[in-house]
């Protein structure tokens, strides 16, 4: 994805001409408007939502616009894109504010610069918990963090994913505040009971929640006492998107988020979105048609800044918001693939991962996967609830603990506990630190645990601890009791430099390896996310894809050894489509020929191949 890097107006030029709504838009987003709230309320508020665009399209610089109208939607994901998640006050300094800090040390690095060219700060609003989730106010910069100069600044060098936390609102904000209050302004933003008993037990035994809490959650207000829809902590006060109101708040704060520099807006617990009491209260039509409108609206007055959904539920449900593959998402997470490459490295076995990798669908040219493996809050298990057994969760889970992770739960549809995530570095979750194994193995079984997200079609997405290799913090939990803390450890930015230059050192291994991966990667079209892939059968021991770019010129064959032994595998040219007998590793830099009409490869323990034709490595040489 690249996106010429032309700044909004300050403020909105109204003496140029305004935005006009092609009529098949109109009708199209009144028509979803209706599907929410019905005609009456739709023709009130439609106007309201035409002028929010108009102030919007205002701010654009008319370079922007004559730039956006050349831009290929199928190109908007590319093989150079490779994302980096951290939050904004992960790297601390003496010197610097977090956010100047984190510009500082990507700097210091000149390899970042050659893989990373997206960022995903983790939400840098002002909070009361939840790590940053649990937002006070969305439209300005924790101070804590610094400020939307400091945000214009990374901006010229990456682009940026936003997070749009809309489900819910601090308790400590202004707006729950006021509606506590009795402001009349605030009075339906949030889904408000008199009795926690008007929620009926039928009700709440069907509700789905990523957490075991009461969904309900007692406040006082200033007319007594008040229950809230909290689905996540009581600090996290659900909003009420049944309110109008509310949903044309989020779009205006959507803009807003567009015109800082969001290339990518992330949609949190997007799952959760709609409550509608009789329902499961997750996925709900409702939801998608909001994600949709937000896919209308951008596609109007922003069509460079993508969605992208964070819904950790089961894969099939989880692909739904791509929609049709041109009226939804453009990238979902891949949330099956952490647990599925954890199961084949628990089980030295590849089986599972390349079944359920050859019957992946991509539904457009304009969609991909947000491919992870690790995130902040840890490896979730519901991607993969209806492509594992129980038993085979279950052994993940015992085989994670053992290497030190711990283990959160939900509140199934049956009403009963369930596992929901696994909580650990992706480091500690592949290798116990025990000082029983050389590092060089570690490291080697990491970087190929990592190079699978790297070759199946999408945008690889990584978190700043997997950058590095971090270990579990496991002392941060036992002083905040907070799980998830594991994998959340604040860093002193001269510390981590001074690690990176100590070769022998986990980081710089790790670093040296697995930077070498992503380099390669993005200098190579095989790898751009609308490329053909093949999954190839060939070993249970090895996972084999075969990555062909959109113009058909271009092929990487790659491998993956998921155990400590080695193996060799034989793979006739046929397979390959391609009739070349001399092949070259781009990771390894040593050629291999092809007898007999068939490769034969020796993989060393963990070992990576990644195999060109050398006759398309010497057309890459010309060009």
């Amino acid at each position: 994805m690249s996106r010429p890097r032309i700044s909004y107006l300050p403020k909105p030029d109204f003496t140029k001409p305004p935005l006009k709504l092609p009529p098949e838009a109109r009708e199209r987003i009144f028509t979803r408007l209706c599907k929410l709230y019905g005609k009456d309320k739709t023709k009130v508020w439609s106007p309201e939502l035409e002028r929010i665009l108009k102030v919007h399209w205002a701010h654009k610089p008319e370079e922007s616009i004559v730039i956006e109208r050349e831009l290929s939607a199928a190109d908007r994901f590319t093989e150079e894109d490779v994302v980096l998640i951290t939050y904004g006050d992960l790297l601390l300094s003496e010197e610097r504010s977090p956010l100047e800090t984190l510009a500082h040390f990507l700097d210091s690095i000149p390899a970042f610069k050659a893989i990373i060219n997206t960022l995903h700060i983790l939400p840098f609003f002002p909070y009361s918990s939840d790590r940053g989730f649990s937002v006070r106010d969305f439209t300005t910069v924790d101070p804590k963090l610094g400020s939307w100069r400091d945000i214009a600044v990374l901006d010229e060098e990456y682009q940026l994913m936003f997070d749009g936390v809309f489900n819910h609102i601090s308790a400590d904000s202004k707006v729950f505040q006021e509606m506590l209050g009795g402001n009349p302004r605030y009075k339906d933003v949030f889904t408000v009971y008199h009795s926690p008993d008007e929620l009926t037990p039928e009700q709440r035994a069907i509700i789905v929640r990523p957490r075991t809490s009461d969904v309900l959650t007692q406040y006082q207000s200033i007319d007594g006492p008040i229950w809230v829809w909290t689905t996540f902590s009581p600090d996290q006060i659900d909003f009420n998107f049944r309110n109008p109101s509310v949903l044309i708040d989020v779009i205006e704060t959507l803009l807003l988020y567009v015109r800082h520099g969001a290339d990518l807006i992330r949609l949190d617990a997007v799952t959760y979105l709609w409550e509608e009491p009789g329902t499961p209260c997750a996925n709900l039509e409702q939801t998608h048609q909001v994600v949709k409108l937000f896919r209308d609206v951008l596609s109007l007055v922003a069509p460079n800044t993508a969605l992208i959904t964070e819904t950790n539920v089961p894969h099939e449900e989880n692909v739904s918001y791509f929609g049709d593959g041109s009226d939804e998402a453009q990238m979902v997470y891949n949330f099956a693939l952490p647990p599925l490459v954890l199961y084949t490295f628990y089980k030295q076995d590849v089986t599972a991962l390349t079944e359920w990798a050859k019957a992946l669908e991509y539904p457009s040219k304009t969609t991909t996967f947000f491919n992870i493996l690790d995130t902040h809050d840890g490896i979730g298990l519901m991607g993969v609830k209806h492509i594992l057994s129980k038993e085979d969760i279950n052994f993940i889970i015992q085989k994670a603990r053992q290497y030190g992770a711990f283990v959160s739960y939900k509140t199934g549809e049956d009403g009963e506990e369930e596992p929901y995530e696994i909580n650990t570095t992706w480091f500690s979750a592949l290798n116990i630190d025990n000082g029983q194994e050389d590092l060089p193995v570690q490291v080697r079984r990491y970087v190929a645990s990592r190079s699978i997200a790297l070759v199946l079609r999408g945008v690889p997405g990584i978190y700043f601890h997997g950058l590095i290799g971090a270990r579990n913090d496991v002392a941060t939990v036992l002083r905040t009791k907070s799980k998830r803390d594991i994998n959340r450890q604040v860093l002193m930015v001269n510390d981590l430099l001074e690690d990176g230059r100590n070769i022998k050192s986990r980081l710089a291994q790790v670093a040296y390896r697995f930077g070498g991966l992503l380099y390669i990667r993005r200098l190579h079209r095989a790898f751009h996310p609308n490329g053909e892939q093949f999954i190839l059968t060939l070993s249970p021991h090895v996972f084999v894809v075969l990555r062909v770019s959109p113009e058909g010129d271009q092929h990487i064959l790659t491998l993956a050894n998921v155990t400590p032994k080695k193996h060799q595998i034989n793979i006739p040219l046929s397979m390959l489509g391609v009739d070349a007998a001399h092949w070259y590793d781009l990771i390894g830099q040593r050629g291999w020929m092809a007898e007999e009409r068939t490769l034969s490869v020796m993989l060393r323990s963990y070992g990576v191949i990644w195999l060109i034709p050398f006759v398309e490595l010497e057309q890459i040489v010309e060009r």
